[in-house]
């Protein structure tokens, strides 16, 4: 309607970067064969610039660091080279409802030995999503 991207279009399109990857790491399979699913328990996003209508935009993907049950995981879209929005995400791998450790997950994976730790800045963001009060 405005010939360019809204925020919620930018989200979905963020959700199709994180199932690819978890394709192409073989994450898919393993959700398959344990039955488990996937989680967003938290995001922030920031646009910068506007996604017109016909631009061709690259996206991405990648893991941020781990802590305990959760996956940190950092999203960017470009156009022309230059970045229009990054969304941070707190994701989870859950089964049964409920969130499972990270090395269950890297285990399944075979890539246990694998296991970043998040960079300052998400550290700073994960202290101050603690000290947010819930519910609101």
């Amino acid at each position: 309607m405005f010939r360019e991207m809204n925020n919620g279009r930018v989200l979905t399109l963020y959700d199709l970067g994180r199932f690819d990857l978890s394709i192409r790491t073989g994450l898919a399979k393993a959700l398959k064969n344990n039955r488990w699913g996937l989680v967003v328990a938290g995001s922030s996003i920031r646009y910068r610039r506007r996604i017109k209508v016909f631009d061709k935009v690259t996206m991405r993907t990648q893991i941020a660091g781990f802590e305990g049950s959760w996956t940190y995981i950092i999203q960017s879209m470009w156009v022309k080279g230059r970045p229009t929005s990054s969304v941070l995400l707190r994701t989870g791998v859950t089964s049964q409802g409920k969130v499972i450790d990270t090395d269950l997950v890297l285990n399944a994976l075979g890539i246990a030995e694998w296991k970043p730790e998040p960079p300052d800045w998400v550290g700073s963001w994960i202290a101050a999503e603690a000290k947010r009060p819930w519910p609101p």
